[in-house]
C-alpha cells in the first residue's frame, strides 16, 4: 500500500495547473477578489437583521460587508466609491437599503449579492425608515418633508408615492422656525407602526403624525415645554424609542442634554381629544459637561426592570465617558446608574446583536462598537446588564470585559506568509467538506463559537489532517510561532501549530518572525526571526502524506501540533533576517539581513560557512538571493546573485563568497527594490551565424520600475537592460506566476493590477480591485504572498484577508457559494414580512409573503411587532400612500401670488370645474386646507382681474361673491378665445378636451421624471447581470 500511495503522491504532483498554457493570452486572465474575510478598511456604518442574524458594515468608498450566520461573509460593491448615511435592513426578507451622500437609495438583494434597484432621490436625505410590515419606507429631507417610497421588488424599482407629510401640516411653528428645519429623525410606532410615525425636527419639534388621518396627533410645540428645554440653542442629533408599546422616546442633542419625552397615544373612544407630548426627565451623563453632542442612542429591553439606554457620544477626539450606558426603570429619576465603557480610541457607531449558541439555542446578544480607526470591538450585552443590575445594590460588580474583533488566524499578528496551492491530497465527498468546515472553522466573532454538550468551545483544539489540503497557507507571527493552515477554501481551518524553539524547548520565542522558506517536496521549512536567528525545522513525511483507511498519521488533532517536527537546528547571523533561500538539492541556505550580510548556511551542521557583508549608502537590506550556474569568462561558474534594497545587484562566487566584480548593477534612478527572479532561458538572441540562443535573465520589480537584465553580463558587472519598463504610479507588490515563470503580476496602490508578459513586460491584461486601494492604512501592514497558479493571499494586518485569482478558468478554493451565503431561506419562508399583496399585482416579488403570526419575533431592540388584529392591511395602506393628501403646490401658491403679480393671469390659475370628491384618507386636514387654499386663489385671481382690466370689456363685477366667481371664470375664458358658461355646446366639449388635454402633460411629466429613475436602476442592473454573465462564465 505504501508503493500506492507514493505512486498517487507523485502524480498529484507532476500534474499540470489548470489554467496555464505556453503563451500567456488576455482571454485565459481575469483578475479579480475571489472573497474577502474580516473587518474592511474604511468601516463607517453598522446595521443588523435580527432575524435573519446578519450583521452589516457599510465603508468610506462604497462597499458593504455582510456577516451571516456559521461564519458566512460576502462583500457588496457599489457602481459609486462614494460613502453611505444610512444603512437599513428590511428585516428577514434579504433586503439592504443603503443611502449614500448623494442621496442615491440603494436597494441589495442579499440572496443574489445584487444591487437590484437605485432611486434618486431629489432632496437632501437627513432621516430614513422602513415599516416592517410592507414594502414603503419614510424618507426625510432637510426641508422638514417627509416623503414616502414603495420598493417593488419584483420590478426592481422604487416608486414616489403621492402620499407625502409636509412641513407646514407637521411642524406646528412655521413662524417661528429657524435655519435648520431638518426631519432629523422618523419612528413608526412600534404597536401601531402602519398608522402612526413620529417625527424629530432638527429644531427639537416631536410630532405624532396619524397616516390615516393624516394630521397630527400630538406634538410638542405648542405649549411651554419646548420652550423650557431651549433655554440655549441646541439641535436634535439623535433618537430612539424607549419603550416597547411607543409611548416613551429618547432625545439626544447637540450640546449633550438628553431628555426622556412621554409620547400619548390616542383613544380609540376620544379620537379628536388634544395631547401634548412633554418631558419626563433629563439624563445627566457628562457629555454636555464637554459639549459632546449625542451621536446615537439605542434602547434594550429587559422586562422592564433592566432596560437600558446605550449613549455614544460624537467627538473627534478621545473621551473617558464616550460611550455609556444607564439603566432605565422606575428609579431612574431618583438615582441614575450608568457604565462608562472606556476604549483605546473614540467610537463613530455601535449595534447590538443577538446569536443563538449550543445546541440547546441559548440567546447571546453582544454589543459592536465600531471605532474611528476601523478596530471593532465586542462586549457580551449580558455582562454589561449584570453590572447595572449589582450596581443597584450597591455592591462592587467586576466590570464588564471588551474584546478587539480581530483575524482569528493565531494570536498574535501575521508577519509573514507562504503560500502553495494543488498540493496532493485525497479527495471526498461534499458533506465531508461541510462536516469539515462546521468541526474546524474558526469564528471571526466571539459570539460565532459553537458550543458542544460539555460547554466547550468546538474551534479551540481540532486540526485538519494535511491530507486533506489542496491548498496550504503557512504565516508566521510575531509571537515567533508557525501556523499551518488548509486554504482550500476562503474559510482557513487549522492543520498546525510551530511554537518549538529547539528540541528541549516547544514555548514561543516571543520574537516576531520576518521571513520563511519552505520545500514541500523535502518537508524543510525554515524560519528567520527579527534577532537574526535562522531556525531548521525538518518535518514529518507521514503527516503530508494522503491518508487512507490504511495508512493514517495518528495525533493530528493534538493541541499544538509540534509533533510533526522530526527536528530542529538553529544558528544565528548578523541582523534582522530579511530573506531565505536554498539550493536544489538542500545542501546550503543562503540568508540575508538588514544589515547588509549575506551568510552561507550548510543545514547539517548547522553551520555558517561565511559571510559577505554589502556596504550602500542608500539601504543595505538584502531582499533576495538566487542560486545560479553561468558562464564567466569561458568557464561555468557557481554564483550567488545578490539584491539590495536599494536595487543594487552584485554576483559572489558561491564557493568563496567573493565578489565576481568590483562594479554593480544598478539603475540610473534607483528605487525601493520589491522583487527578483532568475528567468531561465525565457529570453531569445540571434547570434552571427543565425543560429538562435536562449539567455538567461534576471528580472527585478522596484517601486518606479520593472527591468529584465542580461544575467551573463551582470556576472562580469556590466549593466545590460533587455527590456525595461516604467511605472505611472506606485508599485508595493511585484511576483511571477506559472512554471516555467510565465507572467508578472504588479500591485499599485491605486487598486490597480498588471499582468505582463516574460521577458517582453507586454501589458497583457489590467484590471482594478476597490479593497486593494489602501489609502485608508498603512502599507507597511500589508503581507501579499502568492502561489504558481496566479493565486493571492493578501493580509491587512490583523484587520481582513483577501483572496485575489488572477485566471478566469482557474478553480483553486471549494465552497465558495455556501460560504458565502448569508440569507438563510427556509426563514424567510417561515417568517416572512406578514402581510399579503394587492388583488391588482399580477407578479410575484421578495414583498409577496403570506400572512403569518409573528407577535414572538421582537427586534433587537425589543420593539414588538404592531398588533395583527389593529393593523392595516396592504391594500389599505397601499389605498392610504396611492392617494394625494397634500397638493403639491398649496405651500406654494400663496407665495407666487405675492412675488408674481406682474404675470398675465392664465386659465390653470383657477380650477374651472368643480374639485372631485377626494378620498377618505386625511379628510379633516385636508378640507382646512383645501378651503384656504381655494380662498386664496379666489382673492388673487380677483386682484388680478382688476389690474388686467381692457378699456372696452365694460362687464360690471359685482360685489357678490358667487356672480364675483362666475364673471372670472367668463373672463378667463374670454382672454383665452373659450366659450363662456352660457355659449354652445361645442365650447363646452373644447373646454373638457383641453382639460382632458392638461392632465395628459402631467401624467407625462410624471411618468418622464418615473421613466428616469427607472432607466438608472436597469442601467445599474444591466453592468450588474453583465458582471454577473462574466462570473458565471469564468466559473
Amino acid at each position: 500500500m505504501s508503493v500506492f500511495v507514493k505512486k498517487l503522491v507523485e502524480k498529484a504532483s507532476l500534474k499540470k495547473h489548470a489554467g496555464f498554457s505556453d503563451n500567456l493570452k488576455t482571454e485565459d486572465l481575469h483578475p479579480y477578489l475571489v472573497f474577502h474575510y474580516g473587518i474592511p478598511s474604511g468601516s463607517i456604518l453598522l446595521a443588523y437583521d435580527s432575524i435573519q442574524q446578519i450583521f452589516a458594515i457599510s465603508t468610506k468608498d462604497g462597499q458593504i460587508k455582510l456577516f451571516g450566520k456559521d461564519g458566512s461573509q460576502a462583500l457588496l460593491e457599489s457602481s459609486e466609491t462614494i460613502p453611505s448615511k444610512f444603512l437599513l435592513f428590511i428585516e428577514n426578507q434579504g433586503i439592504l437599503l443603503n443611502v449614500n451622500v448623494k442621496n442615491h437609495i440603494e436597494v441589495w438583494d442579499l440572496d443574489r449579492k445584487f444591487l437590484s434597484a437605485i432611486h434618486h432621490f431629489e432632496r437632501e436625505i437627513t432621516s430614513f425608515a422602513a415599516i416592517r410590515t410592507g414594502p414603503y419606507m419614510y424618507v426625510g429631507d432637510s426641508g422638514g418633508d417627509v416623503s414616502v417610497l414603495r420598493l417593488h421588488q419584483d420590478q426592481c424599482r422604487i416608486e414616489l408615492m403621492k402620499y407625502r407629510i409636509p412641513f407646514s401640516a407637521s411642524h406646528g411653528m412655521i413662524n417661528e422656525v429657524g435655519s435648520d428645519i431638518a426631519a432629523k429623525v422618523i419612528l413608526p410606532q412600534p404597536t401601531a407602526e402602519t398608522k402612526r410615525v413620529l417625527i424629530i425636527y432638527s429644531d427639537g419639534v416631536i410630532t405624532l403624525w396619524s397616516i390615516e388621518e393624516s394630521k397630527v396627533v400630538c406634538t410638542n410645540s405648542s405649549g411651554t415645554a419646548l420652550q423650557a428645554i431651549y433655554q440655549e440653542a441646541k439641535k436634535v442629533t439623535s433618537a430612539c424609542w424607549a419603550c416597547l408599546d411607543g409611548n416613551k422616546v429618547a432625545v439626544g442633542y447637540s450640546n449633550g442634554d438628553i431628555f426622556l419625552w412621554n409620547i400619548p397615544c390616542p383613544s380609540e373612544s376620544k379620537p379628536e381629544q388634544n395631547f401634548q407630548v412633554t418631558p419626563i426627565y433629563k439624563l445627566n451623563l457628562g457629555y454636555k459637561a464637554d459639549k459632546i453632542p449625542i451621536a446615537k442612542l439605542k434602547w434594550a429591553d429587559a422586562d422592564g426592570k433592566s432596560s437600558r439606554l446605550y449613549v455614544l457620544g460624537c467627538s473627534d477626539s478621545h473621551s473617558a465617558n464616550m460611550l455609556q450606558v444607564v439603566l432605565l426603570n422606575e428609579q431612574t429619576e431618583n438615582r441614575t446608574i450608568k457604565l462608562g465603557l472606556h476604549l483605546s480610541e473614540s467610537l463613530i457607531d455601535m449595534e447590538i446583536t443577538t446569536s443563538s449558541i449550543g445546541q440547546d439555542k441559548h440567546r447571546r446578544d453582544s454589543l459592536i462598537l465600531l471605532g474611528r480607526s476601523n478596530n471593532v470591538f465586542t462586549y457580551d450585552d449580558s455582562s454589561i446588564e449584570r453590572y447595572l443590575v449589582q450596581c443597584q445594590t450597591k455592591s462592587s460588580p467586576s466590570l464588564p470585559k471588551g474584546e478587539t474583533i480581530k483575524l482569528p488566524y493565531g494570536d498574535s499578528t501575521i508577519t509573514v506568509t507562504k503560500f502553495i496551492t494543488s498540493t496532493p491530497c485525497m479527495p471526498f465527498s461534499s458533506d465531508e467538506e461541510f462536516n469539515m468546515v462546521e468541526k474546524y472553522g474558526l469564528p471571526l466573532f466571539p459570539f460565532e463559537k459553537r458550543l458542544v454538550k460539555d460547554g466547550s468551545n468546538s474551534n479551540s483544539t481540532a486540526f485538519v489532517p494535511f491530507s486533506k489540503a489542496s491548498n496550504l497557507f503557512i504565516t508566521g507571527h510575531s509571537s515567533g510561532a508557525i501556523n499551518f493552515w488548509d486554504a482550500s477554501r476562503p474559510l482557513l481551518l487549522p492543520l498546525a501549530s510551530i511554537t518549538q524553539q529547539s528540541d528541549n524547548d516547544i514555548s514561543v520565542s516571543g520574537v516576531p518572525l520576518t521571513a520563511l522558506f519552505f520545500s514541500y517536496e523535502s518537508h524543510v521549512l525554515v524560519s528567520g526571526d527579527q534577532s537574526g536567528t535562522v531556525r531548521i525545522y525538518t518535518l514529518k513525511s507521514e503527516a503530508f502524506a494522503p491518508q487512507t483507511s490504511f495508512l493514517s498519521f495518528q495525533g493530528s488533532t493534538k493541541k499544538g501540533s509540534n509533533h510533526i517536527v522530526r527536528k530542529i537546528k538553529a544558528v544565528k547571523v548578523n541582523g534582522s533576517v530579511l530573506s531565505i533561500n536554498a539550493t536544489e538539492n538542500l545542501k546550503h541556505l543562503a540568508v540575508g539581513s538588514d544589515k547588509g550580510y549575506v551568510s552561507l548556511i550548510d543545514p547539517e551542521g548547522p553551520n555558517i560557512l561565511y559571510q559577505k557583508h554589502f556596504a550602500s549608502e542608500l539601504c543595505t537590506g538584502i531582499i533576495s538571493m538566487h542560486f545560479e550556474t553561468c558562464s564567466f569568462h569561458g568557464f561555468e561558474k557557481n554564483v550567488i546573485i545578490v539584491a539590495t534594497k536599494d536595487s543594487s545587484l552584485s554576483a559572489l562566487d558561491k564557493d568563496t563568497g567573493n565578489s565576481l566584480s568590483s562594479a554593480i548593477v544598478r539603475p540610473n534612478k534607483p528605487s525601493t527594490a520589491l522583487f527578483t527572479r532568475i528567468l531561465d532561458g525565457n529570453d531569445i538572441s540571434i547570434n552571427s551565424d543565425n543560429s538562435v540562443q536562449k539567455q538567461t535573465s534576471l528580472l527585478l520589480c522596484s517601486e518606479k520600475a520593472v527591468y529584465v537584465y542580461s544575467l551573463s553580463h551582470l556576472v562580469q558587472g556590466v549593466k545590460k537592460v533587455v527590456h525595461k519598463k516604467k511605472f505611472t504610479s506606485s508599485c508595493y507588490w511585484a511576483s511571477t506566476f506559472g512554471s516555467p515563470d510565465i507572467g508578472l503580476i504588479l500591485l499599485f496602490s491605486s487598486g490597480k493590477i498588471e499582468i505582463r508578459s516574460l521577458p517582453e513586460l507586454s501589458l497583457v491584461k489590467e484590471s482594478s480591485i476597490r479593497l486593494l486601494t489602501f489609502s485608508t492604512f498603512r502599507l507597511s501592514d500589508i503581507i501579499v504572498s502568492s502561489s504558481n497558479d496566479g493565486e493571492l493571499i493578501i493580509v491587512n494586518a490583523d484587520k481582513e484577508v483577501l483572496f485575489v485569482s488572477t485566471l478566469l478558468h482557474n478553480e483553486a478554493y471549494r465552497l465558495l457559494e455556501t460560504v458565502s451565503q448569508v440569507v438563510n431561506k427556509d426563514l424567510i419562508g417561515d417568517q416572512g414580512l406578514i402581510y399579503s399583496p394587492s388583488t391588482k399585482e399580477k407578479k410575484k416579488g421578495i414583498f409577496s409573503s403570506v400572512m403569518k403570526d409573528n407577535k414572538s419575533i421582537k427586534s433587537r431592540n425589543g420593539l414588538d411587532f404592531e398588533n395583527e388584529d389593529s393593523r392595516l392591511s396592504v391594500e389599505e395602506l397601499s389605498a392610504i400612500f396611492s392617494a394625494v393628501n397634500f397638493p403639491i403646490d398649496s405651500e406654494t401658491s400663496e407665495k407666487n401670488t405675492r412675488n408674481e403679480d406682474d404675470v398675465d393671469l392664465g386659465i390653470d390659475d383657477i380650477d374651472i370645474e368643480d374639485p372631485k370628491e377626494k378620498p377618505r384618507v386625511g379628510y379633516s386636514a385636508m378640507a382646512g386646507l383645501n378651503r384656504l387654499n381655494i380662498s386664496n386663489k379666489f382673492q388673487a385671481i380677483k386682484g388680478k382681474i382688476k389690474n388686467a382690466k381692457v378699456k372696452n370689456d365694460k362687464m360690471p363685477v359685482t360685489d357678490e361673491p358667487h356672480e364675483e366667481k362666475t364673471g372670472a371664470v367668463d373672463q378667463i375664458k374670454k382672454k383665452y378665445g373659450y366659450a363662456t358658461s352660457g355659449e354652445s355646446g361645442v365650447a363646452n366639449t373644447a373646454k373638457a378636451k383641453l382639460s382632458e388635454n392638461l392632465k395628459k402633460l402631467q401624467g407625462i411629466n410624471m411618468k418622464t421624471t418615473e421613466m428616469q429613475d427607472t432607466a438608472r436602476s436597469f442601467s445599474s442592473m444591466a453592468k450588474e447581470v453583465l458582471r454577473f454573465a462574466e462570473k458565471e462564465k469564468g466559473t
